[in-house]
């Protein structure tokens, strides 16, 4: 069983609808010794932005950090669901959909994320150290 500080750490924008919302489901459906999700508008959401060189004012993607790196918008998306028993076939399925399609769908869906599913004033998760 992996520890707090081995779980692949998720990035996200803890203020969007749509974000929480795939959060949620993870929380659901995910085994839960996998993730730990981190808002990016935490503290240590913004201590690891900053650590790997992303922008800290604002998030356009999801972040995973495992123990294969770094990944972002659809990349980082399928091997977060790839992570997922139930949803290993899906995620290899979606995996043979060129990344420049995938990322098109992905930059898209996340540009207009707030016009689409609004935002929240809260985060799903509680940001408190344990989760955040």
């Amino acid at each position: 069983m992996k520890t707090l500080d081995q779980k692949d750490i998720i990035i996200f924008d803890g203020e969007c609808n749509l974000c929480n919302g795939v959060v949620g489901w993870l929380l659901k459906f995910a085994p839960k010794d996998i993730f730990s999700f981190v808002p990016f508008q935490s503290p240590r959401g913004q201590e690891l932005l900053k650590t790997h060189g992303f922008p800290t004012e604002s998030l356009d993607t999801v972040i995973l950090i495992d123990e294969a790196g770094i990944k972002t918008h659809s990349d980082g998306f399928l091997r977060i669901v790839s992570k997922i028993p139930k949803w290993q076939r899906v995620a290899a399925l979606l995996a043979f959909i060129p990344r420049m399609i995938r990322d098109y769908i992905y930059v898209t869906a996340s540009r207009n994320r707030v016009k689409w599913f609004g935002s929240s004033n809260s985060c799903t998760i509680n940001l408190s150290p344990k989760a955040s």
